[in-house]
């Protein structure tokens, strides 16, 4: 079964919109572990413009003493110094190295095959030294999963955003997309090598993309909390009317009558 680690990022910046505590990354996380996610993922950037490092600590010791076979703690970032001192202080379950672009608001690439490898190699030993799982951030190219053996990787997080553009674009070019990811999936556990994807996947591409062969996880931050919005601001909306107006019937938008995401998929 594909494990679903739920990106928690888009909490921490509404949270950090007011510079308050509210809402709560913790509260977060333990929605989205009690509704069954199987991991927690995070990115703590440089900025901490959203998760920061006291972040990454308290949710470590929230999730300290679960069954890690059921659930895993994910830690992604470039690995400069300030994240791997952090990585190795609180020792998740999986570190995922992501490259970083100057300027960039979300991740645009995954490493390239030309990246020195030197450095990385050493950076990667010594997280799995340290019990870690390395999983690196590939494009969808079967070539990436070469690189990613050569640097001594567990997994590749496959980088999923050209596909997710091409899939919202019709079934031919997301089905054309695909196939490139299927390949690199099939030469990375040729390899030896688990296979993660993540980024702009959502209820309706990972329809399809579940199908990829060989896949152990995937990683969903900001589809998920932005469909949170929408599924929820109905009810949020009418306790306040409630107040504000007790005794007047309330009714269920009809927008807020949607089906599950099982009951989506049994029905595709």
């Amino acid at each position: 079964m594909t494990r679903l680690s739920v990106n928690v990022n888009k909490v921490a910046t509404l949270r950090n919109s007011r510079g308050e505590d509210y809402p709560s990354v913790l509260e977060a996380v333990r929605v989205c572990t009690e509704a069954g996610a199987g991991g927690i993922t995070v990115h703590p950037r440089e900025d901490e413009r959203h998760i920061t490092r006291q972040d990454v600590r308290d949710i470590a010791a929230q999730l300290d003493g679960r069954d890690r076979q059921a659930l895993e703690y994910n830690i992604e970032g470039d690995p400069r110094p300030d994240w791997l001192e952090l990585v190795h202080e609180v020792r998740p379950d999986q570190a995922t190295l992501v490259p970083v672009r100057p300027g960039e608001i979300t991740s645009e690439a995954g490493w390239g095959e030309d990246t020195d490898a030197t450095a990385l190699r050493a950076t990667i030993a010594g997280l799995k030294d340290a019990g870690i799982r390395v999983s690196v951030f590939v494009e969808a190219r079967p070539e990436s999963a070469d690189w990613a053996r050569s640097v001594g990787a567990d997994r590749i997080e496959i980088y999923t955003g050209p596909f997710a553009h091409a899939h919202a674009e019709g079934p031919e070019q997301g089905r054309a997309a695909f196939s490139q990811h299927v390949s690199t999936a099939e030469r990375a556990h040729a390899l030896g090598l688990g296979i993660n994807a993540g980024h702009d996947l959502d209820t309706d591409n990972l329809v399809l993309y579940r199908t990829l062969p060989h896949l152990d996880e995937v990683s969903i931050g900001h589809a998920l909390i932005g469909r949170a919005v929408f599924d929820g601001l109905d009810r949020v909306v009418r306790p306040d009317l409630d107040v504000l107006s007790p005794g007047v019937p309330r009714q269920i938008s009809p927008a807020n009558r949607g089906f599950s995401a099982a009951e989506k998929f049994s029905r595709q």
